[in-house]
């Protein structure tokens, strides 16, 4: 099968920053899917790991979300039959999604919604599992919980973000406040459903003062440590700070006093340690795709870069790093 990765870390600018090879068609394991890649999205972690993480044994595949077609399923499975259309963001352990297939661990898979084409679908399974489980899991909230409570949203206008304001929106009774600093990202948060939005350009906590809200909760998404001090002075004694980027270091002594909790969001962590209830990815995957069928919440994706190749998997990564990416960029899975 066609597959694309990397031999050497580093930027995306060398001239071998990302390779087409051949290799074997995977076999699933007894809890696993073969899956035929429809279509692929470009997070952050794919350029994260690109830029940083040296590859062992040969090229490895990026790719961390995906949408497809079951075409095998391993000896112990019980959720998916060959055929069913799923959507997921794989396991950062095992090889990516940028192949024509894939194996992964039917636990975090879920039915695909009919409602979007199969590069669209696959917009949304990393962003919704981080925003869900910092909704969820982080804060601790259940649905329909955080009436007159505030939730800031750092970051808002990116793939996170943008649906970690919907469903906020939707499934709490949170007052949503959305970071941004154009006008394009002015107006996609609001799209997104933001009640307020503030400038993250500006000082975080006069920005919030101006507002008069002192927000319970903060996902910060983005630069943590530039907003650090602004965020301990202006969140809710009792609060809590969930983070998913990788600040190099932070002194948290300073939340004592206001008795704040602090966590790190990483989406991974259950797959990669095979935990006792990775099964929630499962079933939180099928309650979106339920939600999107219903139009209660929206696609997320902003940018459709074509077929996958080289060419244009590379256009997607520098686009990512640009700084500028709203919402989710896609592809379609290699041409047929």
């Amino acid at each position: 099968m066609k597959a694309i990765g990397y031999r050497d870390a580093g930027p995306i600018s060398a001239e071998n920053a990302l390779i087409e090879f051949e290799t074997d068609i995977p076999k699933p394991g007894p809890n696993d899917l073969l899956v035929e890649v429809r279509g692929i999205s470009v997070n952050p972690v794919d350029v994260k790991v690109r830029a940083s993480m040296q590859p062992e044994g040969g090229p490895r595949i990026l790719g961390f979300d995906a949408a497809g077609i079951v075409k095998a399923v391993g000896s112990e499975t019980t959720r998916f039959r060959p055929g069913d259309e799923v959507f997921y963001a794989g396991d950062i352990t095992r090889p990516g999604t940028n192949a024509e297939f894939q194996v992964v661990d039917e636990r975090i898979v879920g039915r695909k919604p009919s409602s979007l084409d199969f590069a669209e679908a696959a917009g949304m399974p990393l962003t919704t599992i981080t925003a869900w489980e910092i909704l969820f899991d982080s804060f601790g909230l259940k649905e329909g919980e955080g009436t007159g409570e505030a939730l800031l949203v750092i970051g808002g206008a990116g793939g996170v973000g943008s649906i970690l304001i919907q469903l906020a929106k939707k499934l709490t009774g949170l007052n949503v406040i959305a970071t941004a600093s154009r006008d394009d990202t002015r107006t996609w948060v609001e799209k997104m459903g933001a009640d307020q939005v503030v400038n993250h350009r500006n000082p975080l906590d006069e920005e919030m003062k101006a507002l008069g809200i002192a927000p319970r909760y903060v996902a910060s998404l983005t630069h943590t440590d530039s907003h650090f001090e602004s965020i301990r002075t202006l969140i809710k004694p009792r609060g809590h700070i969930a983070l998913i980027d990788d600040p190099k270091s932070l002194d948290v002594v300073p939340l004592k006093s206001k008795a704040l909790s602090l966590s790190w969001e990483f989406m991974f962590a259950r797959s990669m340690f095979q935990m006792e209830d990775m099964d929630e990815q499962h079933r939180l995957l099928n309650q979106v795709a339920d939600l999107l069928d219903s139009g209660t919440l929206i696609s997320t994706v902003n940018k459709h870069g074509g077929a996958l190749n080289v060419e244009n998997l590379r256009s997607a990564h520098e686009f990512q790093e640009s700084g500028v990416a709203i919402g989710k960029t896609v592809l379609d899975g290699f041409s047929r």
